[in-house]
């Protein structure tokens, strides 16, 4: 159940019911953008897909909450920085295995991250993880190889690039435990789109290239809003669970990215769809289930 906040008066929200609600809304949204991002003109390089959604975010946020006060002044600057930089290149080797790769292919290796996640927990936080928590991480990697077959096409550069976004990744979420105890969703994505921007802005300036039709246009504006969204309900999701457990709960993306395949691409519901979104949303809602457990002796 909810549970008042006796000092704001407002509603907290139950940590089992609260961090799958806002990591299942990111998950659509990223599943969003990387349709976009898949379907743009592929003249836009990946540093111009990367700039567009650093600077645009960058913007935005200075224009929504920057009003009043400097958005830039937050807790521990220095590891907000180092947090920009790893979710940058996390982002960046992203965004070349899915114009590298199938989609199916770039994800299937994409999601390892809960994996690397739990493993840099163990090294930065002392965190040691449970055999039923280890479980449902391998049944999600299990999951999305069923739900696209296990076939890993393209080069092994994509490849090479997808599984180095995943490592990424896993540090990235890792980190944000970290920030969120005393940090916003809204300032750490700042963090990230500045540092984002200065990445790509050297090599965006030299190629410069902007959006030639109002398609175009909007494509670059989804880019930019569904990034926004889905990265801030993300953050704010990982203040009620872990970067691993973040990871686990964000998996539901390769269902979404299925059931477009199946709606507006003419996909066959296979089998193994049914057994990958089976594996997969069964391990969501097993770790749902522990979190919403009491914790003995408390």
């Amino acid at each position: 159940m909810d549970k008042p906040n006796k000092q704001n008066g407002l509603v907290q929200m139950d940590a089992a019911l609260a961090g799958p609600l806002f990591m299942l809304s990111a998950a659509l949204l990223f599943t969003l953008l990387n349709v976009i991002i898949k379907t743009l003109n592929p003249v836009f390089t990946v540093w111009h897909i990367g700039f567009f959604r650093f600077f645009g975010g960058l913007v935005m946020i200075l224009v929504i909450f920057g009003r009043h006060h400097n958005p830039f002044v937050g807790n521990n600057t220095r590891l907000l920085i180092i947090r920009g930089c790893v979710g940058s290149v996390a982002f960046i080797s992203l965004i070349t295995a899915l114009k590298m790769l199938p989609l199916s292919t770039a994800l299937v290796i994409f999601y390892s991250f809960p994996a690397f996640s739990a493993v840099f927990a163990y090294i930065i936080y002392g965190e040691k993880i449970g055999k039923f928590e280890i479980a449902c991480i391998i049944l999600v990697m299990v999951g999305v190889g069923a739900l696209f077959d296990f076939r890993l096409g393209g080069t092994f550069l994509g490849q090479a690039m997808a599984l180095f976004g995943a490592l990424f990744a896993g540090l990235t979420v890792t980190l944000i435990r970290s920030l969120r105890e005393k940090n916003g969703p809204v300032i750490i994505y700042l963090y990230f789109c500045t540092m984002g921007s200065l990445v790509t802005a050297p090599k965006f300036i030299l190629t410069p290239m902007l959006p030639g039709s109002p398609l175009e246009w909007v494509m670059v504006l989804g880019i930019v809003f569904t990034s926004l969204t889905a990265q801030l309900l993300m953050n704010q999701g990982f203040f009620y669970c872990k970067g691993w457990e973040g990871g686990v709960f964000m998996s539901s993306e390769v269902i979404f990215t299925g059931i477009v395949g199946i709606v507006f691409l003419g996909d066959p519901v296979t089998l193994r769809f049914w057994v990958g979104g089976i594996l997969i949303f069964g391990s969501v809602v097993a770790l749902n289930r522990l979190k919403a457990q009491p914790k003995k002796g408390i």
